[in-house]
């Protein structure tokens, strides 16, 4: 059995590992991007099968693809959310700025997955890619990821953090220590003092990740490739949305400017910095 097949491109012929899911545009970018060794982080994955899943359901019920063909895309792309084929994504983190490489993968794995299931070709752009650009559905991957590591990992992990640091200010309410200033022995406190200011520091990070977490929230899906919605059809991106939310039970919405939604980061850049104080202390 051959260890490589052959898949065609616009560029030509391409060979790619015989039993991989992917297909011509993530073997080249899998080549052309040999930076780090790192692929994508699971999270990031699942949002983009996430993604993917919703697209189709929305794109069957509006008629751009087949009700069939959509029902099939939308159960590969979920077993993808479900990091059930994350060793299928083996592109470098450190890519095109744009995610295309990162979209391509997603579309042509799912519709690979789709076209063992429908028994027919699904196109990894025409089909799994409809109403949809990279230039809008990467950056939607990085919030969803983003926000969904935020919701149900790194918030409750500090809540709790910061009510055992809570209990412990109240047990050591009693011991006395040396407070410390400029490494020297500085006025007396006590031990619970001490901790009652980790877990008041805790509290305002709290604070600090979910005011940055709101501005997450708002999606440029919808924008395709520039942000003005080219070849959309009315409806999708706030049906796709609404299935998002209901799916994460996350409160995404449709961002309300997307050329500002797809040509900046800054709400993932606030929230990278509101969740990163405590790595300093």
């Amino acid at each position: 059995m051959s260890e490589f097949r052959i898949e065609h491109d616009s560029m030509g012929e391409v060979r790619v590992p015989s039993g991989a899911k992917w297909r011509a545009q993530t073997q080249r970018a899998v080549e052309n991007f040999p930076i780090s060794g790192r692929p994508l982080e699971p999270s990031h994955i699942a949002a983009l099968g996430l993604i993917k899943a919703v697209a189709a359901e929305v794109n069957g019920e509006l008629g751009v693809i087949d009700k069939d063909m959509a029902e099939a895309i939308a159960q590969a792309a979920a077993d993808v959310a479900e990091n059930e084929h994350d060793a299928d994504f083996p592109i470098d983190v450190f890519q095109t700025g744009s995610g295309t490489s990162s979209n391509m993968n997603a579309n042509e794995v799912i519709a690979t997955l789709a076209e063992e299931r429908l028994g027919r070709p699904v196109h990894a752009n025409d089909h799994v890619n409809a109403s949809q650009s990279s230039n809008d559905v990467f950056p939607t991957s990085i919030h969803v990821a983003a926000a969904t590591e935020v919701t149900f990992h790194l918030l409750p992990s500090l809540r709790h953090l910061a009510a055992a640091l809570r209990e412990k200010a109240i047990e050591f309410d009693g011991v006395v220590k040396s407070g410390r200033t400029h490494l020297m022995d500085a006025t007396p406190v006590t031990l619970g003092q001490e901790f009652g200011g980790y877990a008041t520091q805790v509290e305002h990070g709290v604070v600090r990740v979910s005011a940055a977490l709101e501005h997450v929230l708002e999606l440029p899906l919808g924008g395709t490739a520039v942000g003005t919605g080219i070849n959309t059809p009315q409806g999708f991106a706030q049906e796709a949305i609404a299935k998002l939310r209901e799916a994460t039970g996350i409160p995404f919405q449709e961002a309300a400017d997307h050329f500002e939604a797809q040509g900046a980061q800054d709400s993932i850049v606030e929230l990278s910095g509101s969740s990163r104080w405590w790595r300093c202390r």
